[in-house]
């Protein structure tokens, strides 16, 4: 998350995830022509590779959801990751 303590305006920023209470890395962005690019720090962000966000806040949010999304498919009763509905 960027840090608001500082007026500079930084070029790229570490996207972590909060989960029970530890930080769990995402990736990074990196400021682009039009915004952020994303970089996944683990195979497990990979589908947000490359995607462009407005800003740092927008990546970190993608990336909790995208999380969420995972962890409810591996959750799900009689479901395999990569298993056909």
């Amino acid at each position: 998350m960027p840090n608001r303590d500082h007026d500079t305006v930084r070029d790229n920023y570490i996207i972590e995830i909060q989960l029970n209470g530890s930080a769990l890395p995402a990736g990074i962005v990196v400021r682009a022509a039009r915004g952020f690019r994303f970089f996944a720090a683990t195979h497990a962000f990979n589908a947000l590779e490359g995607r462009l966000f407005a800003g740092p806040q927008e990546a970190e949010k993608a990336a909790l959801r995208y999380h969420a999304t995972r962890a409810r498919v591996r959750s799900a009763p009689g479901q395999q990751i990569g298993q056909a509905a």
